[in-house]
């Protein structure tokens, strides 16, 4: 029985080895025919390139001939730009004009809030505003009452330097 064991690995080490020279040999092949193509294209390479130029020179000439000439409308890309700000009505004198009164017309409006609210402070109708403060920061889930888990205790900040005679016991 270990006769027979020994044949089906001995032949399974033979199919291996098989195998792998097989693919060593397709490697090879490839690297030969990789480099002959290359030796190759190093010659042709010229030559196929102005065979290209000559057959796109040959196309170029065929396309012109088949298009219509191009007419002429004698308009420049500056005026096509002012025909479309003229059509989206971006063409106009100035918006400045109509934000500066903009500007004043708010400006008079908060300057009109002021008085009134002074006004209204100094008859005791509102309250003097003051200055908002940020929002407390949220209390954490240990922090709130009605919770029995401990707060973990912190580490000291500072730690006593250790002395000399501490260092020699």
């Amino acid at each position: 029985m270990s006769d027979e064991k020994g044949k089906v690995t001995d032949k399974a080490s033979e199919i291996a080895k098989n195998i792998w020279l097989a693919g060593l040999g397709a490697y090879g092949k490839a690297a030969v025919e990789a480099q002959d193509r290359l030796e190759k294209a190093g010659v042709e390479t010229p030559k196929l390139f102005k065979d290209l130029v000559k057959a796109g020179a040959a196309l170029e000439d065929e396309a012109r001939e088949s298009v219509p000439p191009k007419r002429s409308t004698g308009s420049s890309v500056e005026e096509r730009i002012n025909r479309v700000r003229e059509n989206f009505n971006l063409n106009r004198p100035s918006h400045s004009d109509e934000l500066a009164s903009l500007h004043n017309k708010v400006d008079l409006l908060s300057k009109k809030i002021d008085l009134l609210a002074t006004a209204l402070t100094e008859q005791g109708v509102i309250k003097a505003s003051k200055p908002r403060r940020k929002a407390p920061a949220k209390k954490t889930a240990a922090a709130r009452p009605g919770k029995t888990k401990p707060a973990a205790p912190r580490p000291s900040a500072k730690k006593k330097p250790a002395t000399a005679k501490a260092k020699k016991r």
